[in-house]
């Protein structure tokens, strides 16, 4: 099969590598132009863009796609079968959505209609649900409406998002090759989703990782892992920023105004929230990585009584 392949992050490198290792055909591969990423102000290839290169593939860059006539032409050119999508960044136009003929297809990091948007496996977790997975749909001008062909599911347990990001990525990878033979042959029937159901998942910012200890533990703790690795769940303490990476609901109840320290044991730092307790129990200040409280105390202090944010 002749496939366009538009992915940008380190979410869509495995289905571009499974689509090489099933045989197919890669054109070119569509990603991002390169650009300052992290924090050393170098300008970085993409994650996709090195795996193109690494595989001997062709990589195009396009700044805006709707503005970008010898892009499209040169897709035109080239008459792929399909185009297929995963995490690339700008909106598809509608010439470029109805070039292939047998459309354009993404993998999309939810269970569709739930989680619509950028963010859907932060939301996920942050929201408590049970289980999440992939949708492999086909797109269209709206964001994340196209009619779904298949899914598949994990359950959240207690990963957090970096993990649960990477088991997807490669589940999508997964879906999409063994699905492809099915969508060829025509014998995958397109479901509509239900957009009463829908739910969106905005794209997450550094402040959203503000932890606000009024909340309960429960909801605390999912924020921790929802947001981990970016931006990070984060409070304050004496005045110095602190990241809290693993947590724990305890049992206790707690009358102490949000974000006391109530109690401090090699177990961890417990915090009271929304009147029960959260057990911190990796934490990292400015400069320093992530420790184990227990470890942290072999060289520094925890005030109890203290108050955090």
């Amino acid at each position: 099969m002749k496939i366009v392949y538009m992915g940008t992050p380190d979410f869509a490198v495995p289905a571009l590598a499974a689509l090489v290792e099933a045989g197919h055909e890669i054109g070119y591969v569509v990603t991002q132009p390169d650009a300052v990423r992290d924090r050393g102000k170098k300008v970085k290839m993409t994650p996709v863009k090195e795996k193109a290169l690494e595989l001997g593939l062709k990589a195009l860059q396009p700044e805006k796609i709707k503005k970008d006539a010898e892009f499209f032409e040169t897709l035109k050119a080239y008459a792929p079968d399909l185009i297929a999508v995963a995490a690339y960044g700008q909106i598809l136009p509608k010439e470029l959505l109805d070039l292939p003929k047998l459309g354009c297809v993404n993998i999309h990091g939810s269970l569709l209609p739930r989680f619509r948007g950028a963010a859907p496996i932060q939301r996920a977790i942050l929201e408590g649900d049970e289980e999440t997975g992939i949708t492999l749909m086909y797109m269209e001008e709206g964001l994340d409406t196209g009619a779904m062909l298949a899914k598949c599911s994990t359950p959240i347990e207690k990963k957090n998002c970096a993990q649960l990001h990477d088991e997807l990525a490669q589940m999508g990878a997964q879906l999409l090759v063994e699905s492809l033979p099915a969508l060829a042959a025509g014998e995958l029937a397109a479901q509509p989703q239900d957009d009463a159901k829908s739910t969106y998942a905005p794209m997450i910012a550094k402040k959203d990782g503000e932890i606000d200890f009024s909340q309960s533990p429960q909801r605390i703790e999912r924020l921790i892992r929802a947001f981990d690795p970016w931006p990070g769940a984060y409070t304050s303490y004496q005045g110095k920023l602190l990241k809290i990476w693993q947590a724990d609901v305890t049992d206790a109840k707690c009358q102490e105004p949000p974000g006391t320290i109530v109690g401090v044991s090699e177990k961890g730092i417990e915090i009271s929230a929304g009147g029960g307790t959260l057990l911190a129990e990796i934490i990292q200040l400015p400069g320093k990585k992530r420790v184990a409280v227990r470890d942290y105390l072999k060289g520094n202090s925890i005030e109890k009584g203290s108050v955090l944010g």
